[in-house]
């Protein structure tokens, strides 16, 4: 027999049914959704739990229309048409009523009457007994609603148990009488227990400190501490044994997510460093160097350079490369927040802060790198802080007295001559050689003029399948243009024009010169006395006039041409070559 609703509250339809009985002095039938007596009195007391399908044809054609049926003639009424019994029906009269929860018929309840005294009684009465019996009808529907609010709540407590043993996070049910009375598997795991039963004391401690959305909470259970960062819930239901919950993430979860929220940019690998200039391979070559080292290193070269960029593929090629990558740009942070942003603060630590507290970019980087991009624009007084970091790898969150060990490679970058800046007393000495242990240099793009059609082709790509637009071709002399540009804002400058030019371009796919901004269309006066302006200037022209200009700035001596060699990015003797064949030796 298949469980239904009825079936399962079979014992108070059969209450129900023996007291219509009792009231009404008729026979009571109550048949479920699949044609079951589910209850029964008088000729059906000892026929509950059999199936009524082959004969009830009243019941059917109720539960088909979840209306009221009533037979006064039995054998005679159309509803009996088919029934076998119709010619020895000893019934006189019946009365089907639907059990209908919402618009779902659940099942009938049925008044039999076996002599004409019984059907002349229930009729004396009609509609009396009629009402009465609605009434019990509404009682059995409101405990099937409870019966399934009860088998809801069940599941429910079921599925929430379920999510809790499952889920990532440790969770700790605790009475009222300060011991645990429950605990998921994670929570035993997280506290590297073999299992947390219950009536184990356990004492809950806010320590005031926080990071983002978590408290921290100092934690006793059976003597041993622990410092775990979640939430305590308090239970506003009565029930002793969960009197409050605690919830809780390792330090490395909240950390970790915390860091996904604030992470900008993607993973640079060394093939990202684009060109094949020689100052580009010397630099891959360095960064394979220094990438397996912990020292700090300082990035120096112009705005626009992919300072940043270099930062990230040493990070990649690094034992670190699981580890976080922080970058923080200090020349964009206001001097008064910068020590926040680095430090971290707690909850209440000054006016004005978020009043959940903060963690710093320092143990966000924790294990992994930390970038200070533009280290010339920190403030003189957290130089000093930022030494002393670097030297013990301890920091203090503003408003803590707690000490914090770290373990971080810190890499900075600038575009300013710190030399210049110490002299100046703007930048501190004993920082700069701190910081300067791993020297790198990254040349603008002005001096590796080679890599620039390169990095054309790439923004090309980049741009055209971002814009979803076809790209075929791109014309000899927007290169020309590009090479005899002088790139004040270096590769970054060139990115965005490409993006600005693949922006404009026609569908035919077609790179013009008519697309390039104004200030990189050569103007007259840069053309030279007798040259027609619109004439297109050389290649090797160009490169002449950039090797003389090489020569003028860092001289004609052997360092000079040494030093002009390396910012031309060619080997010095190219350079030599380059001079006999273009007679600039004097």
């Amino acid at each position: 027999m298949v469980q239904t609703v009825l079936k399962e509250i079979q014992d108070t339809a059969i209450k129900y049914a023996n007291i219509v009985s009792q009231v009404i002095d008729v026979d009571v039938d109550i048949v479920d959704r699949n044609y079951f007596r589910i209850a029964g009195t008088g000729r059906y007391q000892e026929k509950i739990n059999e199936n009524m399908a082959a004969e009830g044809f009243i019941y059917k054609a109720t539960m088909e229309s979840g209306e009221t049926q009533i037979i006064d003639d039995p054998g005679q009424n159309p509803i009996c048409r088919t029934c076998p019994k119709k010619l020895v029906c000893a019934e006189k009269l019946q009365i089907c009523k639907p059990i209908k929860v919402g618009q779902e018929t659940i099942g009938v309840i049925g008044l039999i009457c076996f002599s004409v005294e019984q059907r002349d009684h229930l009729l004396q009465r009609f509609d009396s007994y009629l009402a009465f019996l609605d009434q019990i009808v509404e009682f059995i529907v409101t405990k099937v609603y409870e019966k399934r609010e009860h088998r809801r709540t069940e599941l429910m407590i079921q599925l929430m148990e379920q999510v809790v043993s499952k889920t990532n996070v440790g969770v700790i049910f605790i009475d009222r009488h300060d011991t645990v009375s429950n605990a998921n598997e994670n929570a035993a795991k997280q506290l590297g227990l073999a299992g947390i039963g219950s009536d184990r004391a356990i004492r809950v401690t806010p320590t005031g400190d926080n990071i983002g959305e978590a408290d921290e909470f100092k934690v006793v259970i059976d003597q041993q501490e622990y410092f775990l960062f979640g939430s305590m819930l308090e239970v506003d239901f009565d029930l002793d044994d969960y009197a409050k919950i605690l919830i809780f993430h390792d330090i490395k979860t909240v950390k970790s997510r915390i860091y996904e929220l604030t992470q900008v940019g993607e993973n640079v690998h060394i093939g990202d460093i684009l060109g094949h200039s020689s100052v580009v391979q010397e630099l891959k070559e360095k960064v394979r160097k220094i990438s397996p080292s912990t020292s700090t290193i300082l990035i120096r070269g112009e705005s626009g350079t992919g300072k940043e960029l270099v930062a990230r593929a040493i990070h990649r090629e690094s034992e670190r490369r699981d580890e976080p990558f922080v970058a923080v740009n200090c020349g964009s942070i206001p001097d008064t927040l910068m020590e926040s942003e680095l430090f971290g603060y707690v909850k209440g630590a000054f006016t004005g802060a978020d009043p959940k507290g903060r963690i710093g970019k320092f143990e966000l980087a924790n294990k992994g790198t930390l970038f200070l991009d533009e280290i010339g624009d920190m403030p003189l007084y957290l130089q000093v802080k930022l030494l002393r970091v670097l030297q013990e790898r301890n920091i203090t969150r503003i408003g803590s007295n707690n000490q914090i060990k770290v373990d971080v490679r810190v890499i900075a970058a600038t575009h300013k001559n710190l030399t210049e800046m110490i002299k100046d007393n703007t930048f501190r000495e004993d920082l700069f050689y701190r910081l300067n242990v791993i020297p790198l240099e990254i040349a603008p793009l002005r001096e590796r003029k080679a890599d620039i059609e390169t990095l054309a082709y790439h923004f090309i790509r980049k741009y055209s399948q971002l814009f979803s637009k076809s790209f075929k071709r791109l014309e000899p002399e927007v290169v020309e243009a590009l090479l005899a540009y002088d790139w004040p804002g270096n590769v970054r400058e060139l990115e965005n024009i490409i993006e600005f030019m693949v922006n404009m371009m026609d569908a035919d796919g077609q790179l013009r010169k008519n697309l390039l901004p104004r200030n990189l269309i050569l103007p007259p006066a840069a053309a030279g006395p007798g040259l027609d302006p619109h004439k297109v200037r050389p290649i090797r022209e160009l490169e002449f006039e950039e090797i003389r200009k090489a020569l003028q700035i860092y001289g004609a001596s052997s360092q000079g041409k040494k030093v002009a060699a390396q910012k031309l990015g060619i080997g010095i003797a190219t350079l030599y070559r380059k001079i006999e064949a273009g007679n600039l030796s004097n």
